[in-house]
């Protein structure tokens, strides 16, 4: 969905600020009241390139990369920028320190042996982190994702820069595809209950630069995907944590799924299919075949890093599973995020509420 990524891991800091409580059972509070901010209703006629940039109205919104990357020797890598605007109040934003808006970052760099991540926190207001719409640009602090100057349009021609104390990654992105409206043109649900967000991607990026580890760097080039969201309450208030799958397919089409589980049910089922044109179809619950096969231990916890997951109507039987079991967040709330290979293709795994 990302519900992506993950706008909920400040709202730790929100929790403090709303005026009710988040419901015990919600995952990390994403199901608490949200009714005086902006609410996400289907119709909305997106615009662009002005929805590249922030929506003050809602409280939670993110601008999320990944990358599936090679180098020459055949090495496998993997690469997360992820920058989270998240608001403490409703109403229009302040100048300076008055902004009740606090940014987080969160990146990650994945080998099959290794697992890096580091985050970053922010106050809106005093430029330390931001985004724009023209000419696009995200960042905190030193983290940044931006187009390059003279590109076609705001997303043709990018630039991904982050670092940590073991990693680093510099990364070239260019796609001249369209973008593509997840959901029903682009209102995405996340409940039968009504939960929603706005949610677009570009899932057409080619990536190509260097990523360091410990040290030694390498070349790497691959397939890489952006998502965007943006919500006030986009999760239920029994709904626990997600599985969400970007997937590369070596035929040319592109997967995102997602299920989002609950306490009162079987869970929220859903995805979309994109073919090699762009061209989208929405999956529902009785489209998708999706369940875990194997699952690995970190710190007390049992995570699925290996799947089944068939789309019988697209002729689609995959067991994607992770480069490296232990990619393991250790952030300030964990969660497991690493790139995954199967039988036809590449893609990324995000899993939470574990």
């Amino acid at each position: 969905m990302k519900i992506k990524s993950l706008g909920w891991v400040v709202l730790l800091l929100l929790s403090a600020c709303d005026k009710a409580p988040a419901p015990q059972e919600s995952f990390a509070g994403l199901g608490s009241d949200a009714a005086d901010f902006a609410q996400v209703v289907p119709g909305k006629v997106f615009s662009f390139p002005e929805d590249h940039g922030p929506h003050p109205g809602f409280r939670i919104e993110w601008w999320y990369v990944t990358a599936n990357l090679k180098d020459a020797q055949g090495n496998v890598f993997g690469v997360q920028w992820t920058l989270f605007r998240n608001a403490l109040k409703a109403g229009p934003a302040q100048a300076g320190w008055h902004d009740s808006t606090v940014w987080l970052g969160h990146v990650a760099v994945t080998s099959a042996t290794q697992h890096y991540a580091a985050e970053r926190f922010a106050r809106g207001g005093v430029g330390q982190a931001d985004a724009q719409a023209v000419p696009f640009n995200a960042w905190i602090d030193d983290w940044n994702f931006a187009t390059q100057p003279g590109a076609a349009s705001p997303l043709a021609d990018m630039q991904l820069k982050a670092s940590g104390a073991q990693f680093a990654y510099d990364l070239h992105l260019t796609s001249s595809r369209p973008l593509v409206l997840q959901g029903e043109q682009g209102y995405s649900r996340k409940s039968d209950q009504g939960q929603a967000s706005y949610y677009y991607s570009q899932p057409f990026f080619s990536a190509s630069g260097s990523v360091s580890i410990d040290g030694k760097a390498y070349q790497v080039s691959g397939p890489a995907w952006l998502d965007r969201e943006w919500s006030s309450q986009p999760l239920g208030a029994s709904q626990t944590g997600w599985d969400w799958f970007s997937l590369h397919l070596d035929r040319g089409e592109q997967l995102m799924v997602f299920r989002v589980r609950q306490t009162d049910g079987p869970g929220y089922l859903t995805g979309t299919w994109i073919d090699s044109q762009g061209q989208t179809q929405t999956l529902h619950n009785a489209d998708i075949q999706l369940k875990p096969l194997d699952t690995t231990s970190l710190g007390g916890r049992r995570i699925p890093t290996r799947w089944s997951l068939k789309i019988p109507g697209k002729q689609l039987e995959i067991i994607p599973q992770a480069v490296n079991p232990k990619a393991w967040m250790n952030l300030s709330i964990p969660y497991w995020e690493g790139p995954v290979e199967f039988d036809g293709g590449v893609g990324y795994l995000e899993m939470t509420g574990y």
